[in-house]
């Protein structure tokens, strides 16, 4: 059975294929249209569909729009309510029911061949659901769903045995853990629905002073409920207006926040193992995207195993929805790795660098030469096989650096050009990792929880060590990875240290790098000093002449 699956309606369009049962391309529509989040979550926008990354699924596959047996759309018109029903201030919410209610056209006249009734609508945390369910490593597993809002509801909990979905409870609007998040992110001066990670990097720098307060408006309630309505945000700092310097009050919101968030999160776990005995939880929608409330659900909730989806955000509904319509006439398999996306071979990647006229080298061992460059204290972009899907850089479009200068987290926040407070992320071989962090699950491949820096470690590798001791680490299995891995490897016998920075392909309010072009001329307007883009080198000293 092929099955198309589409994210359109909210935010992160994207689209993922599912062949026999397997995920076999999944993209977000910002690698290919260069605008941050695909669009913004607007009424307005909903009408807009990822037609270039559902494009490339199918070219991906070799097949057209009319060799599809079913595309799965990520929301159903038919259980949403009006916004007002719903205790929502949206008054243009009826508009972007009206553009899901017409998707099977849209689609239609997007991908012409496709015959609008292969269109199947599948309920919004119903698809995030089995990206977790159904694409993590369990048969069996409890099932966690928190975002900002499906058609009703933001939140769903269940049990799949052998990938089939028992819903245990849901909650109406307008309760939200992510709304709530998300309106201090606005809050805060940064884009809602997009730098909510940026809040809890700045709820590191404060104290959870005003938690008592806020708890009063997000708690668990018990019996898998639980309260999350709009704060009046004001009562406890003033609004930061974009760009205005962060202060400590702001932090100390941003922390109480935090641990009303973790609180909720972990209450709604404690019931949710207590209903279904279960050992693992997989876990999806936007709120699990925070890796501080993760680490405290692998901590100290009942579970001995916490799987995230690596896109866990509203682009995994793509590959939850295809897998949903799939189960339905065979059995599926957990994706296998994140890298979905795009990829060239070593003369495809030559041909761009030849079009381009750049000057460029093919050394012997590409690891070994990025080695080389990172323990000369060198920054390199690094770009390498399929693209990943989601929010996070694995090891296929990442900034890597040497993590023993303490001055190289400044030094790639200038680079990207983002905020002082930002953390970068350590990558380390799976078999060392023990000997750094501990606090968090390992392996840990999709730097998706936090780990505690062992003390005699924090000066060896200050730049991934966070202003809490913390690191949000990624792990790399040889096995899986053998290019990451030898580049690991290099740099240690380097350098001693087993532990390179990575953070991911970008500037500041641009997508993650994705096409060869995108590497070019992130290279060619960043201060990196070396690409390497698949086994070839490009030196900046070359490159400008």
């Amino acid at each position: 059975m092929r099955v198309l699956g589409v994210n359109a309606l909210f935010h992160d369009p994207a689209c993922a294929l599912v062949i026999d049962g397997q995920v076999v391309a999944a993209a977000e529509e910002e690698r290919f249209s260069r605008r941050k989040h695909g669009k913004r979550p607007l009424p307005f926008s909903a009408w807009e569909l990822p037609e270039l990354s559902a494009r490339w699924c199918l070219q991906q596959a070799g097949l057209a729009p009319a060799d599809l047996d079913a595309v799965a759309y990520s929301y159903d018109p038919g259980l949403s309510a009006p916004a007002d029903e719903l205790g929502l201030d949206d008054p243009w919410d009826w508009l972007r029911q009206d553009y899901a209610r017409q998707a099977p056209g849209f689609l239609a006249e997007a991908l012409p061949g496709l015959a609008p009734g292969k269109v199947r609508f599948v309920p919004h945390h119903m698809a995030h659901a089995a990206s977790a369910g159904m694409a993590g490593p369990h048969r069996d597993s409890a099932v966690l769903v928190l975002d900002g809002r499906g058609e009703c509801g933001a939140y769903l909990a269940g049990h799949y045995r052998d990938r089939e979905l028992t819903v245990l409870a849901t909650q109406d609007l307008p309760d939200s853990v992510g709304l709530f998040y998300e309106d201090l992110t606005e809050h805060l001066g940064f884009l809602r629905s997009s730098d909510e990670f940026k809040v809890m990097a700045l709820a590191s720098y404060g104290t959870p002073r005003f938690a008592d307060r806020v708890r009063a408006y997000a708690h668990p309630e018990g019996g898998g409920r639980f309260r999350a309505r709009p704060v009046p945000w004001r009562e406890f700092t003033p609004r930061r207006e974009p760009g205005e310097p962060w202060t400590q009050d702001h932090a100390d919101l941003a922390a109480s926040a935090q641990q009303c968030l973790e609180e909720t999160v972990l209450g709604l776990a404690r019931w949710l193992h207590e209903e279904t005995g279960e050992e693992a939880l997989t876990f999806a929608g936007g709120v699990a995207l925070n890796c501080v409330a993760n680490t405290r659900l692998y901590r100290e909730s009942p579970f001995r195993d916490v799987w995230v989806q690596p896109a866990a955000g509203d682009a995994g509904t793509a590959v939850g929805a295809a897998l949903h319509v799939a189960r339905e006439k065979e059995p599926v398999a957990p994706m296998r790795t994140p890298a979905l996306g795009r990829g060239w071979s070593d003369e495809e990647l030559r041909r761009w660098l030849e079009t381009a006229a750049v000057p460029y080298e093919e050394p012997e061992d590409i690891a070994a030469t990025v080695a080389d460059e990172l323990a000369r204290d060198g920054v390199v972009a690094w770009f390498q096989g399929r693209s990943e899907f989601g929010p996070r850089a694995l090891g296929h479009r990442s900034l890597l650096a040497h993590p023993g200068r303490a001055a190289n987290l400044e030094r790639l926040n200038a680079v990207k050009g983002r905020e002082e407070f930002r953390p970068v992320a350590p990558m380390v071989l799976a078999g060392r990792a023990g000997e750094i962090f501990s606090g968090g699950p390992l392996p840990s491949p999709y730097m998706l929880f936090v780990h505690d820096v062992a003390e005699e470690w924090r000066e060896r590798v200050p730049a991934v060590v966070h202003v809490d001791g913390t690191a949000r680490v990624q792990t790399v299995d040889a096995r899986e990875e053998p290019l990451v891995a030898r580049m690991l490897t290099a740099f240690e016998e380097r350098t001693g240290l087993p532990v390179v920075v990575n953070t991911s392909l970008n500037t500041a309010g641009r997508p993650m790098v994705d096409d060869p072009r995108d590497a070019l001329e992130c290279f060619g307007s960043a201060p990196v000093d070396l690409l390497a883009l698949g086994p070839f080198a490009v030196r900046r000293g070359r490159f400008f002449r």
